[in-house]
């Protein structure tokens, strides 16, 4: 564990944190707070159970009113910058849900030095409207990581956090807060747009090709926003979107010697692979080239992941494309035995495919 984010949260992580605590906070008590968090479920629990139980011996260790806890907190907080951190904005989402006045203002701060795109979801899900009202103040805000917030922090599929039902039905809240970030020249604020309409797009996929016809061509922010909120259309071939961007809806190309260096794989080793593609056409087409992998999940069943490659404009010259994909295990992706298919997709279409094996354990010779 120790090359995960849950690994992270080591004793010389938790001593210097003390440390710091104790400047602002001496009645602050170590021993409590470390005896509380080495408990004999730590060793089994995930990054975000441990972000949690963090919370709760916090809790249990600083000041027992809410308000002054919470002051220890955002004093230290420009001295506790990064993932490991999560743990301040999760302090608010579960102890702070009935304390607007003291809470929202401490997510904006946390968010400068972690990110508050989880815990400010609750509070949605509380109050709705006086929520997003808040996020839309956000964002205007002058610093770009509140900006982000006020969009990350409302996606309706944002990963590792809890689904928003309400937005999945209806994403119509969401609107006025894209609508004003849709021009935003941080690169930061840009990428959380363009989740937001990808994940929109999974669930009203013609309201996001309709918003696309309006934004794109706005300028050159607002294009790459469009363009990247649409990949998930892209991917799948939707007709309307290859065209808004200008690819080809019928790639007319072939896929020539997909070869694999090995068909056996063992789990932490490397797929290596090669493909040329030759466009049949004298006419120049604008392709965007992905692979996809059929992974086996632990159920013994397949789910697709894509991969891009390229976006290139092709004339009739064969171009080959030498690529590494590797099984090693991640805290996002656990690899599973079992027979595997790769795959190459022009503009949404698949031409070529081959199989391939993954084992636990080399094959014996």
């Amino acid at each position: 564990m120790g090359d995960t984010f849950a690994g992270k949260y080591n004793l010389d992580f938790f001593t210097k944190f003390t440390a710091i605590v104790k400047l602002k906070y001496p009645a602050f008590d170590s021993t409590k707070f470390l005896n509380l968090i080495y408990d004999a479920s730590w060793e089994q629990k995930q990054l975000k159970q441990r972000i949690r139980h963090i919370s709760a011996s916090l809790r249990l260790t600083l000041p027992t009113s809410y308000s002054e806890a919470l002051s220890v907190l955002i004093q230290i907080a420009p001295q506790c910058r990064g993932v490991e951190y999560l743990f301040f904005p999760d302090f608010v989402e579960v102890y702070g849900l009935d304390d607007w006045t003291d809470s929202i203002p401490a997510l904006g701060r946390f968010t400068l030095f972690s990110s508050s795109e989880l815990a400010v979801r609750p509070f949605i899900v509380q109050d709705p409207v006086r929520m997003m009202d808040q996020m839309l103040q956000w964002a205007i805000h002058p610093d770009h990581h509140i900006r982000r917030l006020a969009s990350e922090g409302c996606r309706p599929r944002l990963p590792w956090a809890m689904a928003l039902d309400i937005f999945k039905a209806d994403p119509s809240p969401i609107m006025p807060i894209l609508e004003q970030l849709k021009r935003d020249s941080s690169i930061y604020v840009q990428k959380s747009v363009a989740n937001n309409l990808n994940d929109i797009s999974k669930d009203h996929p013609e309201q996001i090709k309709q918003l696309a016809r309006v934004w794109f061509g706005e300028n050159l922010q607002t294009d790459w926003i469009v363009k990247h909120g649409c990949r998930g259309l892209l991917r799948k071939g939707d007709p309307d979107v290859l065209s808004l961007f200008g690819f080809a809806t019928s790639p007319d190309v072939t896929i020539r010697g997909l070869t694999l260096d090995e068909e056996i794989l063992v789990i932490g080793q490397c797929l290596n692979f090669s493909f040329s593609i030759r466009t049949n056409s004298s006419v120049t087409q604008l392709l965007r080239v992905e692979y996809g992998i059929d992974f086996v999940k632990s159920n013994g069943t397949t789910s697709r992941k894509l991969f891009k490659i390229t976006e290139h404009n092709y004339d009739n010259v064969e171009r080959k494309y030498v690529r590494a994909h590797h099984f090693k295990d991640l805290t996002t992706r656990k690899h599973y035995p079992g027979k595997h298919r790769l795959s190459v997709i022009i503009n949404g279409k698949e031409l070529a495919t081959t199989d391939f094996y993954v084992t636990a354990t080399a094959e014996p010779s």
